[in-house]
């Protein structure tokens, strides 16, 4: 698969897309990363320890985050996006469900969007804007209930449709990964359930990414505040590794590089 001008063996590699939050409300490090400069040196940092992919979201999705708009979300990432893109060669995706945002971060250079909500947001502009983009994206399931008939085969169902949707938009299929959205839609044990059965949604056929960085599922299962789940985010990264998945969108670049390394060197032993 090819994001940007960069090459990813997605059958037998796990990379990371580092998380670059420039807002004030992120769960996780809102305020950390909100000023061009900040943008820069994180990005900085993370491309050294091993991100493949920076991912820059505008507006926090956490539980209860406040909606902004698409003009204060455009403000927020546009300029951080085309800096990044003049300063590093590396693959910048945007985290958002809205085209417009989308269509600004591309014309800034964004090589990748990634949509939470899957193309189901809109009426299609964001499937159409993807298309005629050429951008790779990442689908997310995601749910407005946490109310299924079989939660498991219901949700493989669910991004099967997601992808139909987006190949009939036009957005060639070796431009597609797809995300199980773990926090989305999901009550607590149906996020581990998608946990031990990531293989699944790998068998449906494309890149999978897995965003589970500090996420509540471990905060619950671990009774960790948000600034002491990197262990918790370490073991699912190991089983986004023995699973299959092609990338992880992580906070802590470094501490999952190494546990990758070391997922696969067991993997790949005789």
């Amino acid at each position: 698969m090819k994001i940007g001008n960069r090459d990813f063996d997605v059958n037998n590699h796990t990379y990371i897309m580092g998380i670059l939050n420039v807002t004030p409300d992120s769960f996780s490090d809102g305020g950390s990363h909100n000023s061009v400069d900040k943008a820069l040196k994180r990005t900085e940092q993370m491309i050294s320890e091993g991100a493949s992919i920076i991912d820059v979201g505008g507006e926090s999705t956490r539980p209860n985050y406040t909606m902004i708009s698409e003009d204060e979300e455009i403000e927020r990432t546009a300029p951080v996006i085309e800096q990044i893109k003049q300063h590093f060669d590396i693959p910048v995706s945007i985290d958002t469900y809205k085209h417009r945002v989308a269509a600004a971060a591309a014309a800034s250079g964004a090589d990748m969007i990634n949509d939470i909500w899957g193309l189901q947001y809109d009426s299609g502009e964001m499937a159409k804007l993807i298309a005629d983009s050429g951008c790779t994206c990442c689908l997310m399931h995601n749910h407005r209930t946490t109310e299924y008939r079989h939660f498991m085969a219901d949700m493989i169902t669910q991004m099967k449709q997601m992808v139909s949707a987006a190949l009939s938009a036009g957005i060639p299929q070796d431009k597609i990964v797809i995300d199980p959205g773990i926090g989305f839609g999901k009550t607590y044990e149906m996020n581990l359930s998608v946990l031990k059965h990531l293989d699944e949604v790998c068998r449906i056929g494309y890149p999978v990414l897995l965003g589970c960085s500090r996420k509540s599922v471990i905060g619950n299962t671990l009774h960790l505040p948000v600034s002491e789940r990197v262990e918790g985010t370490a073991v699912t990264t190991v089983q986004a590794v023995l699973s299959g998945c092609a990338f992880v969108r992580v906070h802590d670049i470094k501490e999952n590089e190494r546990t990758i390394r070391m997922a696969r060197a067991i993997l790949e032993a005789e």
